[in-house]
C-alpha cells in the first residue's frame, strides 16, 4: 500500500517553472491524506485562480495515479499567506520605480464613473500638499490623461530611459503617448503585463513620494494584471451611488481581495448635484450607495465627491480642477483625501 512518504517522493517531480524547485520542497503541497485507493492533498498558490493552477493540478493527478493501488486524487486549492508569498516570491525592485515610496492604483467596477478624473485630481492634490508625485495612465481601453492635462502624444528618451512629461508639478506617462489620438488599442493579457512592466522599469520616475496609477475600468484580466505588476500597490475604488455601479464594484472588491491586493478605500463620485434653484442637493444617481458599500465591506469611504460641472469642464480644457480652482469645495475634498492617505502612510505634507 502506498504511504505518504512515497507520495511526497513521487511529487518531487512537479517543479515550479519560475522558482526551479519542486512544489514539495517549496511547501506548496501539504496535508497529504491516504484513504484506501484515494489520495487527498492541498495545493497552496499565490491566488486561487493562478495561471499555473491547472498545470500543477494535472501534473499532480497524473503522477499520484501512477502509484500502486491509487485510483483517485483530490486536490484542494488554498492560498499562501502574505509571509509565505514574500518568502517564496521576493519582490525585485524595478529600476524605474526603485525610488518610489508609495503606489496608489485607482480602479472602478465599470466605465463612466469618473475614475480618470479622480485619479488625475488625486495626483494633483498630492502634489499640492507638497509631495513629489507621478501619474501613470495605464488605462489600456482609453488612455485620456494626455487630453486632461493637455500633454503631447510622444515621449522622449535619455540614456535608454523614458523621461516622464512634467505638468502642473506632476511627472506623467500615459499609454496614450505611445499612439495617436485616433489609434485603436487592442491589448491581450500578456502584452498588457509586458507593457506596464516596461513603463515601470524603463521610465525614469526618479524620487517620488507617490505614484498614482489610473487602471482600466471593469473586472477583467487587464486590471488584475496591471495591479499585480505594481509592488505594494494600494487600490482606491471609484463608484457612483446607484446600485448598478455598486454591483460591479462588489465584483472588483472580491477580485482584488482574491488576488491578495490591498484596498485602501472607496471614493463615491457624482454623489449629489447643487444648483442655484434649490438649497437642497439633488441626488441624480441615488443616495447612500458608497456608505452602504462601506458598511458591507468594512472598507473606509474616503470621500463623496459632488456632481461638479466644473470638474468635467476643467478636465476637457486641459486644466484640471486642482489647477483651475484649487480652493473650490470639490478641490478641498481631494486635498482632504490625500492628506488622510498620507497620514495612513506615515507621511507629513511638506
Amino acid at each position: 500500500m502506498t504511504n505518504e512518504k512515497e507520495v511526497r517522493q513521487a511529487l518531487q517531480g512537479v517543479i515550479h517553472p519560475g522558482l526551479k524547485k519542486s512544489l514539495v520542497d517549496l511547501g506548496m503541497i501539504r496535508d497529504i491524506i491516504i484513504l484506501g485507493e484515494s489520495v487527498e492533498l492541498t495545493l497552496a498558490l499565490k491566488a486561487v485562480q493562478g495561471p499555473l493552477r491547472n498545470r500543477f493540478v494535472s501534473a499532480i493527478e497524473k503522477i499520484v495515479k501512477e502509484l500502486p493501488g491509487i485510483t483517485q486524487v483530490a486536490v484542494k486549492i488554498t492560498t499562501l499567506n502574505q509571509e509565505e508569498i514574500e518568502q517564496l516570491f521576493p519582490t525585485i525592485p524595478l529600476k524605474g520605480i526603485e525610488k518610489v515610496r508609495h503606489f496608489y492604483a485607482v480602479a472602478s467596477g465599470k466605465g463612466g464613473v469618473g475614475k480618470t478624473t479622480v485619479a488625475v485630481n488625486l495626483a494633483l492634490a498630492f502634489a499640492r500638499n507638497g509631495f513629489r508625485t507621478g501619474l501613470l495612465d495605464a488605462d489600456v481601453y482609453g488612455p485620456s490623461v494626455p487630453l486632461m492635462l493637455a500633454l503631447p502624444d510622444s515621449l522622449e528618451e535619455k540614456e535608454g530611459m523614458i523621461l516622464p512629461r512634467e505638468k502642473f508639478g506632476l511627472r506623467v506617462v500615459s499609454l496614450g503617448m505611445t499612439a495617436g489620438e485616433t489609434d485603436a488599442f487592442i491589448w491581450r493579457g500578456p502584452l498588457v503585463s509586458k507593457m506596464i512592466r516596461h513603463l515601470l522599469e524603463r521610465v525614469n520616475w526618479g524620487d517620488l513620494d507617490y505614484l498614482v496609477i489610473d487602471l482600466p475600468p471593469g473586472t477583467g484580466d487587464p486590471s488584475i494584471t496591471i495591479a499585480q505588476s505594481i509592488p505594494q500597490a494600494s487600490i482606491l475604488i471609484v463608484t457612483t451611488p446607484q446600485e448598478v455601479s455598486l454591483i460591479d464594484v462588489r465584483r472588483s472588491i472580491t477580485l482584488f481581495q482574491k488576488h491578495n491586493l490591498h484596498i485602501a478605500g472607496l471614493v463615491e463620485n457624482m454623489s449629489s448635484f447643487r444648483c442655484s434653484h434649490s438649497a437642497q442637493p439633488i441626488e441624480i444617481f441615488g443616495h447612500g450607495g458608497g456608505e452602504k458599500l462601506s458598511r458591507e465591506t468594512g472598507l473606509p469611504l474616503l470621500a463623496q465627491i459632488p456632481f461638479d460641472l466644473e470638474l468635467g469642464r476643467s478636465g476637457d480644457s486641459g486644466m484640471p480642477l486642482l489647477v483651475s480652482a484649487p480652493d473650490s469645495e470639490t478641490s478641498r475634498i481631494f486635498l482632504k483625501v490625500t492628506s488622510e492617505l498620507a497620514a495612513q502612510a506615515g507621511e507629513v505634507a511638506r
